[in-house]
């Protein structure tokens, strides 16, 4: 698959899985909008697009072939650990958006900034750290 799909596929998949991520949220959020709940909205959002990204890309753009539960287990767990820093980026974005106006249509919109800026660094570690060819 040539570099070019690939960005847009990765770009496709990042925007279905934030867009699960949001709905995850506001879901969480319908029952309670406390800042307890923000924190666990934030928490189940983004464990929802995680696996929803981690299925996509791995299938679809870096082709793994690995077979079995521990294989991807530690396939799984690297991908985790280089979705650390886009998280962060994320989580800060939106809950900075969230405490300062304290509405929803903004902190979605820190989340989408967070969430942008955060998959393009995620896109760079994962092709480097986690699907590299062998």
């Amino acid at each position: 698959m040539n570099r070019k799909r690939k960005v847009i596929l990765y770009i496709l998949f990042a925007i279905v899985a934030t867009i699960a991520n949001l709905c995850t949220q506001r879901v969480v959020l319908s029952f309670n909008n406390t800042n307890l709940f923000f924190l666990f909205a934030l928490f189940i959002g983004t464990l929802v697009g995680l696996l929803i990204k981690f299925f996509l890309d791995k299938n679809w753009i870096f082709f793994d072939s690995a077979k079995g539960f521990k294989s991807q287990g530690k396939k799984f767990g690297r991908y985790t650990a280089m979705g650390i820093f886009s998280t962060i980026i994320f989580w800060g974005t939106e809950t900075i958006f969230w405490f300062i106006w304290q509405k929803d249509n903004i902190r979605e919109f820190g989340a989408l900034l967070g969430l942008s800026i955060g998959y393009i660094i995620k896109y760079k570690l994962d092709k480097r750290f986690v699907f590299e060819k062998k």
